[in-house]
């Protein structure tokens, strides 16, 4: 393996990370219903649904955009998606709204629904975009042949859920555990809306670096 293509699969696994820490992906929720069941198993029981429910909202990007670039030049796809990350990122920036779950108590089929509508609301998907694009580029850069650059595609794509959802679960439960058996809920309000910022920038900071580079 390359260094760039190394850091490539690095970033990857950070944006998983950094997607983990936003209590509007899903460690909130996971709390939630450790207080409302008074049992730190309900925490962990959530850890599943949530990260699967992640890792579909990634698989769904990524996928698109590999059956869009089948028909679409791969370095024309920044555009869009560096357009709708600045949109996003710019819209974030004004309303700090989520979409809200009707209740607090849903098995493992609505979790996993709620995670996908949440993760792709906040467009994690399309974060993960620009760096798995610049890795089929310069996959089709190293080869005459682009059909053979894209029989790589499908397994970059699974890799890439893969790895993004381990950082997003490690994270995800380690500050479910520490918010559910240290701090508890009541100073979270604060933090919520400071995150809300954080991740609006981001949006916005990965969609123009999208866009130039």
């Amino acid at each position: 393996m390359n260094e760039g293509l190394f850091w490539s699969w690095m970033a990857i696994l950070l944006l998983g990370a950094f997607h983990g820490i936003n209590p509007g992906m899903g460690w909130l929720f996971a709390v939630a219903l450790g207080m409302q069941e008074r049992s730190p198993r309900a925490v962990w029981r959530a850890m599943l649904p949530l990260a699967l429910g992640h890792a579909l909202a990634i698989g769904a990007a990524i996928m698109v955009a590999v059956f869009v670039g089948a028909v679409i030049p791969i370095e024309l796809l920044r555009w869009p998606v560096g357009l709708i990350l600045l949109g996003l990122g710019g819209y974030g920036l004004f309303r700090h709204r989520h979409p809200r779950w009707g209740g607090m108590r849903v098995g493992m089929r609505g979790l996993t629904v709620w995670s996908f509508l949440m993760a792709s609301a906040h467009g994690a998907g399309l974060m993960v975009l620009p760096i798995f694009l610049g890795m089929t580029a310069s996959a089709q850069g190293a080869t005459c042949h682009a059909g053979t650059a894209a029989t790589f595609e499908g397994p970059m794509a699974f890799a890439a859920t893969v790895i993004h959802g381990a950082g997003y679960l490690a994270v995800t439960a380690l500050a479910a555990w520490i918010v559910y058996e240290k701090l508890g809920l009541g100073l979270l309000r604060k933090a919520w809306l400071n995150l809300d910022l954080v991740w609006a920038m981001a949006l916005f900071a990965t969609g123009g670096l999208t866009l130039v580079l």
